[in-house]
């Protein structure tokens, strides 16, 4: 089963070379009962370490089954120990936060089927500790442990059980149950070999060799080897290399577990995270909120809409005070409408101040003198009441539509409908409401009164004139042409000399502005987005801290689950499993502290906000980056961690 040839092994320690093993040969065969005695510092458990592949030799041969272990690489010698050794610890090695049948389970983690509750109960009964299944190793005795790391070592079934020094720590009855059960094991055709400074469990061993200075000092046959059938190995079949689904469940289960022991350091450790993600929702709903207020502020200025104003007629190229200044009038209005091609429709504005009354309420508002087109060109249709007909404007009638804050200072909770009030001491009647607008800048686009321009112009201001034209085009395309054939209109019936064209005319075009303002608050929320983002960063550092002292803290448990069988691949998932426990974690939290601040600040301070699936999933999935990201390189430093230097570790 076993032989080795002319085995090595050798140890740097600073500038010196420290041979342990120099230059051992020997067979073992199946169903053997072999013990290996020496005194401290002799080799013998750096040979048994070599035996069960737990080390490597610096020189020699080793065959197993006819299989030479130095041509297989770390993953293959895992799989190995994980299917045909067993291996039972002076020390016990067992994980103190998990149960006794967990324990025992441990190995099948990297086998099959995960923990196997009905497995552990069964060796556990064999090894009479039925009724501690469910009890933590804390809460055993030094016996227990031991024979919940005897059950442990049986779990795969295994050819070959290695004891290191199995009763070293135990009281006399202890040892003497621990024999037992390893004759019986030995008894079933298992191989055992152990190790062991006790000259009385030496000649209980079927064979005996003797150790000193890392040479075999005797080899003696205590009692006869039986002829045994048992096969060289269980003979399963190898795992796909993918990983099953139930196998991420478990490290994933696992993780929690780990959370759950060390509840202070993990949740310090979720914090940044919680604070990151949460920042990073609270921003994106605000910055969201604030856009969709923009958008809508903007919807209300029109689409497709272009703003004529007049300016002045430089002299001798420089605008000054004796400047010609243009007044634009209604038949420049008429003119832009008939002539310029791709016009839908056109309105004057007559703009101007004045004292509203109405019983024995005043207040001084904007007033709006404008035509009929306005309500659609303007997105200005009334919600109670009507507006005023081109009829009305022909009339110079005295009707006026009002906006909210006029309504609510003037009328409070009475309907304006049908009232007559005051404009500059003239009465006029209210048809109908303006819809809400909202402010502005400085502005409240609320707070005005619109009037027919006819009206405005004649009998509340004293002018022939409008202050500006709204244009409507009818396709956004057009746009820039439609802008060009005004000026030239304009400028044509003017005359306007080509060097004074720049300050003649002004068209503002609303929807560049709309752009403008629109590119702004998408810059403003990606800003506002990223630096919430860099607490992320900053608690994803947090976890790879938290996580490297995680693996100094643990070394010793990553070495037991190597030497049961874990892959690289498997110590790399479970760590990396971890990390992502803890960053989804806090990511969840994180969204919920992220809504609940955003609800909150919608409330208090009336805020719009805008919570969309799209940033709570980009949050989330962030955050599960993050713990991917730096819990690699933790993961990683686990995952190379040599299987007998890490149970060294102290």
């Amino acid at each position: 089963m076993i032989e080795i040839k002319n085995i090595r092994k050798s140890y740097q320690m600073g500038e010196t070379t420290v041979h342990v093993l120099n230059g051992i040969s020997l067979q073992i065969e199946r169903g053997d009962f072999v013990a290996i005695m020496g005194p401290s510092g002799s080799g013998k458990s750096t040979l048994m370490h070599i035996l069960g592949l737990l080390d490597i030799p610096t020189e020699g041969s080793y065959l197993l089954n006819g299989r030479e272990v130095s041509t297989l690489s770390e993953d293959e010698l895992a799989v190995i120990r994980r299917e045909e050794i067993g291996f039972i610890f002076q020390q016990f090695n067992l994980l103190s936060r998990i149960e006794a049948w967990k324990n025992v389970s441990l190995p099948l983690l990297y086998s099959a089927d995960g923990y196997n509750l009905e497995r552990g109960r069964e060796l556990l009964t064999q090894v009479g500790l039925a009724d501690r299944i469910d009890h933590k190793s804390n809460e055993l005795s030094g016996g227990q442990q031991q024979r919940v790391a005897i059950a442990r070592s049986l779990v795969n079934n295994p050819a070959i059980i290695f004891a290191d020094e199995p009763t070293g720590n135990l009281d006399s009855k202890s040892e003497k149950e621990i024999i037992e059960i390893l004759h019986r094991l030995n008894d079933q055709g298992i191989t055992v070999i152990i190790v062991t400074h006790e000259d009385s469990i030496a000649q209980q061993a079927k064979r005996l060799i003797r150790l000193r200075d890392g040479v075999v000092q005797s080899d003696e046959r205590q009692r006869p080897l039986e002829q045994t059938n048992i096969p060289l190995g269980p003979g399963k079949p190898a795992r796909p290399p993918k990983l099953p689904w139930k196998e991420i469940i478990e490290h994933l289960h696992q993780g929690f577990q780990t959370l759950a022991a060390n509840k202070i350091r993990s949740s310090l450790s979720m914090l940044g995270i919680l604070i990151g993600v949460a920042a990073v929702v609270g921003m994106l709903a605000l910055g969201a909120g604030a856009q969709k207020s923009i958008e809508k502020q903007l919807s209300s200025l029109g689409s497709n809409l272009l703003v004529l104003r007049a300016g002045n007629v430089r002299v001798g190229g420089v605008v000054t005070q004796e400047s010609s200044r243009i007044r634009l009038s209604m038949e420049d209005v008429m003119a832009v409408k008939n002539q310029v091609v791709g016009i839908r429709d056109v309105s004057p504005s007559s703009t101007g101040r004045a004292q509203v009354t109405y019983l024995d309420k005043n207040w001084n508002t904007t007033i709006l003198g404008v035509t009929p087109s306005f309500a659609k060109i303007r997105a200005s249709e009334p919600i109670y009441g009507r507006f005023f007909s081109d009829d009305e404007n022909r009339k110079r009638a005295l009707v006026a539509v009002v906006g909210i804050t006029v309504v609510r200072e003037l009328f409070g909770n009475k309907s304006p409908i049908g009232e007559m009030i005051k404009i500059n001491k003239v009465n006029f009647r209210v048809v109908g409401v303006l819809p809400e607008k909202g402010t502005a800048g400085p502005q409240d686009q609320d707070d005005r009164i619109v009037v027919p321009v006819s009206t405005a112009m004649y009998r509340l201001f004293g002018r022939n004139y409008v202050d500006s034209v709204d244009v409507e085009v009818a396709r956004a395309e057009d746009i820039p042409a439609v802008q060009d054939s005004i000026l030239e209109v304009m400028n044509g019936r003017y005359r306007v000399p080509l060097s004074a064209q720049g300050d003649a005319f002004q068209i503002f075009n609303m929807a560049d502005i709309q752009k403008a303002v629109d590119a702004s608050s998408k810059t403003m929320a990606l800003l506002l987005s990223s630096i919430a983002a860099i607490s992320l960063v900053v608690g994803g550092i947090g976890i790879m801290n938290i996580m490297l002292v995680s693996v100094t803290e643990r070394t010793k448990e990553i070495g037991l689950r190597k030497a049961v069988g874990a892959r690289r691949r498997d110590i790399l998932m479970q760590f990396l499993a971890e990390s992502i426990v803890v960053s989804v974690c806090g990511g969840v939290l994180g969204i919920l502290f992220g809504v609940g601040f955003s609800v909150l600040m919608a409330k208090l301070l009336g805020w719009t906000v805008v919570i969309s699936s799209a940033s709570v999933l980009i949050s989330f999935g962030f955050s599960a980056l993050v713990g991917i990201v730096f819990g690699s390189y933790p993961a990683q430093k686990a995952s190379k961690l040599h299987p007998i230097e890490a149970l060294r570790y102290e």
